[in-house]
């Protein structure tokens, strides 16, 4: 995957995070925090270079694991 994809995918998800946190006001803290760090690191990511698939699907990992336990 080229980097200008990388980071496609990056900002939209980013942006749906974000949209997220603005319209739900009924969330707990402990899932705005899970929000918010699976923000931080999508914004890590995006500013870090040279990232092989591998290294790049481990930090997508870490990611998913967080806003899969928002989501349960």
């Amino acid at each position: 995957m080229s980097r200008v994809q990388r980071i496609q995918n990056i900002d939209g998800l980013r942006e749906t995070l974000q949209t997220i946190l603005k319209s739900q006001c009924s969330l707990s803290e402990s899932d705005v925090n899970l929000l918010n760090e699976a923000v931080a690191k999508l914004n890590r990511l995006r500013t870090k270079k040279g990232l092989t698939d591998k290294h790049y699907q481990m930090e997508i990992a870490d990611i998913v694991e967080l806003i899969t336990e928002f989501l349960i």
